[in-house]
């Protein structure tokens, strides 16, 4: 079984985060956008905090560290949102 290797094209070069969407602008001229509610932690990030984006992963994905978010550009493509956080036991 081989992995797949990824596509150049597939580099992040520029994101916006707005009000209700993420738009993460690629390499080969593709933009993906998908819905803030996807990611909690941005939705409830303040603007600057989601301006202090990072691109990781050799290119291949965003860190926000203030918010301690990380997104690849496979999973964005692949239209996958955040996995839920564990729910917190009451003590």
């Amino acid at each position: 079984m081989s992995a797949s290797q990824p596509n150049a094209g597939e580099r992040v070069r520029d994101v916006r985060v707005t009000e209700d969407t993420l738009a993460v602008d690629l390499a080969d001229g593709r933009t993906i956008i998908v819905p803030l509610t996807w990611y909690p932690r941005l939705m409830n990030a303040t603007e600057e905090q989601r301006s202090h984006w990072k691109v990781s992963g050799a290119g291949y994905g965003i860190h926000w560290a203030e918010v301690d978010e990380d997104l690849s550009t496979d999973g964005l493509l692949r239209g996958a949102p955040a996995a839920a956080e564990p729910a917190r036991l009451r003590r």
